[in-house]
């Protein structure tokens, strides 16, 4: 963080389109004022991309306008004085307009006050001064305006010590927080969406009021919650917004799957990983590996059917068999359920959570080129992101076996590398078609052609002919006839024919 000056924050400010707004509310008579996130990144030195304006009416002033809010009207005044370059939406069920102007987005509403009923997070909205504006807002890092009028140019209001709490690295709200949550129940993610993204402290009060209002998030959309649990998995260190949803609470309620993996069962004096705390370790590796959000969630999601497929074994312990194909299922109802993309980036996530276990059972062994052939092919264009996933998944603190997965795991990728190169196998498909084998033995769709299909596949994928059609074709004749399949012409002719 850095300390600014009103005179560093009107030089950070000194833009044409900030003066053309202040000047607009000069001669509206009106106040105006930058506020929100925008301030606060100012101080953060973070890049923001959201403006906020506040606009402060006399009463005199309001009625003079009549019905036209003031933060519209300002943003119309705006539009004409900025010209052809300029674009106005205005939101009259809102009372906000937008101002796109050279690549600048602005957001203009009236100063307001707000008051909830209790099953709604839509508040009734009444003309207010700047105070009451101030005093609406989610926490104190967010609750600071900046002056854009010509005479008070830059001028900070801090009405509640946001800058020291900024200082401090510490999440607040402005008022009670048990209001603050209750109210609008949708601030209890945004909360924790900021302590994750700035790596800030939670204040002990508001913590314990996230407690006290979980069950509140029950009245809040699916898809005002994703999109709050999405900024938290692209954070720097998205682990500390899972941490704190398990903690307040929130997490059975908003994700029960993932809540479901924490917690550490003994037997016997065995015991299995906390398999909650070692799924964000592996989402904290993948984003410091630069994971993209599709990647985030498939590392999220890759144990995610460790608690139903847990068992005790008398000889081995605690096992988790097949917990990635159980994972693979459940993806799809966790997506729907969540509003999440129900496309190829939900099947990009089956595919990742049902492969994520096969890399480390090649590593694990001798890498034979059969084995990675076959990874190969079924991971596609997404083997990257597989091995990279793969490699997050290596958290064990034997550091002498870490190691030596990760060594084999560069074995790996240097024999898809090599295989690629020479097979292009990512594009691989089989060279005998169920059409061709209908054709040749005269038969109708049936399981024998799928068995033939895979004979052929085996045995290119193993090095036992290779990848090329004759010698496909070949093989896939040599076990039709073991099966009693026998074409319904001369095989000679029929190549003739193909040819």
């Amino acid at each position: 963080m850095r300390n600014l000056t009103d005179q560093d924050l009107a030089h950070l400010l000194d833009t044409p389109i900030f003066h053309q707004i202040g000047k607009t509310a000069d001669e509206m008579g009106v106040e105006c004022y930058v506020v929100g996130g925008y301030v606060r990144d100012l101080f953060l030195e973070r890049p923001s991309q959201d403006i906020d304006c506040v606009v402060v009416a006399s009463q005199s002033v309001r009625e003079q306008a009549g019905e036209e809010r003031p933060g519209i009207q300002l943003a119309n005044t705006l539009g004409k004085r900025l010209g052809r370059g300029a674009h106005v939406s205005v939101f009259r069920n809102f009372g906000t307009a937008q101002v796109k102007y050279h690549g600048s987005e602005i957001e203009f509403v009236g100063a307001r006050r707000e008051s909830y009923s209790h099953d709604s997070r839509k508040p009734i909205i009444e003309d207010g001064t700047l105070e009451d504006d101030l005093d609406r807002r989610d926490f104190t890092i967010n609750a600071l305006a900046v002056c854009l009028n010509e005479h008070r140019y830059g001028q900070l209001v801090d009405r509640f010590d946001g800058l020291y709490d900024m200082e401090d690295g510490i999440i607040a709200t402005p008022l009670d927080p048990d209001i603050t949550f209750s109210d609008d129940p949708l601030r209890m993610m945004r909360c924790i969406r900021f302590a994750t993204q700035l790596n800030f402290r939670i204040e002990d009060e508001t913590q314990a009021a996230l407690s006290r209002n979980a069950e509140r998030i029950k009245i809040i959309s699916r898809e005002r919650i994703i999109d709050e649990l999405n900024k938290i998995l692209l954070s720097p260190i998205p682990s500390i917004g899972f941490i704190e949803l398990s903690r307040s609470g929130l997490l059975p309620l908003i994700f029960p799957e993932l809540a479901a993996l924490e917690g550490v069962e003994v037997r016997n004096g065995r015991a299995h990983k906390d398999n909650f705390y070692h799924t964000l370790e592996v989402l904290d590796n993948v984003a410091t590996m630069g994971g993209d959000l599709w990647l985030r969630w498939a590392a999220l999601l890759h144990d995610i059917g460790k608690p139903k497929s847990k068992r005790w074994e008398p000889v081995a312990g605690w096992t988790f068999h097949n917990h990635n194909y159980l994972g693979q299922r459940m993806v799809s109802s966790i997506f729907r359920r969540m509003k999440l993309p129900m496309d190829e980036r939900m099947a990009y996530v089956e595919k990742l959570v049902l492969l994520h276990m096969r890399p480390i059972a090649i590593a694990d062994e001798i890498v034979t080129d059969s084995a990675v052939r076959r990874l190969l092919f079924e991971a596609g264009e997404d083997i990257s992101d597989l091995m990279t996933l793969c490699e997050a998944d290596i958290t064990s603190k034997n550091q002498t076996r870490k190691q030596q997965f990760l060594d084999n795991f560069q074995l790996v990728r240097q024999k898809l590398d090599d295989l690629q190169a020479r097979d292009n196998y990512r594009t691989w498909k089989n060279p005998i078609t169920g059409e061709e084998i209908m054709q040749i033995f005269g038969i109708p769709p049936c399981q024998e052609i799928g068995q033939l299909k895979q004979a052929v596949k085996d045995a290119i994928w193993d090095s036992l002919i290779p990848n090329e059609y004759q010698a496909a074709r070949d093989y896939m004749f040599a076990q039709a006839q073991k099966m009693g399949l026998t074409p319904v012409q001369d095989p000679s002719t029929l190549e003739n024919s193909k040819q």
